[in-house]
């Protein structure tokens, strides 16, 4: 299995409950495939660095993942069928990105920890 990272961006015309939605659907689509979620991050709204099918924002969400190769494939059909999306991308994570994305997460914890 290989570890990927897929990002998404969700249409900015939906309401929360349907962007949440959405992400459920495409986590219950990944489980149902037989893929290990390692980590999942809502990046909330944000604003696009340049228009996408006249939105100028849109709700990010990151999955990071375990996988084999031809689920990605599958995946990415998925996202280029679903209408609520607008961009997405998915890259394979090398052991310095993984590693990287380790860190990273753990830092985040030690703040939120810290915050409390």
């Amino acid at each position: 299995m290989n570890q990927y990272e897929a990002v998404f961006i969700i249409t900015p015309v939906l309401s929360e409950e349907q962007m949440k939605e959405t992400v459920n659907k495409f986590e219950q689509f990944m489980l149902d495939k037989g893929c290990e979620i390692i980590h999942q991050e809502n990046w909330g709204m944000r604003k696009l660095a340049y228009p996408i099918m006249k939105k100028s924002s849109g709700f990010y969400h990151v999955f990071e993942f375990k996988a084999e190769g031809q689920f990605i494939k599958e995946f990415e059909i998925q996202l280029k069928r679903d209408e609520r999306i607008i961009r997405f991308l998915t890259v394979a994570l090398d052991k310095h990105a993984i590693e990287y994305s380790k860190k990273r997460r753990e830092l985040k914890n030690n703040k939120n920890n810290e915050e409390k």
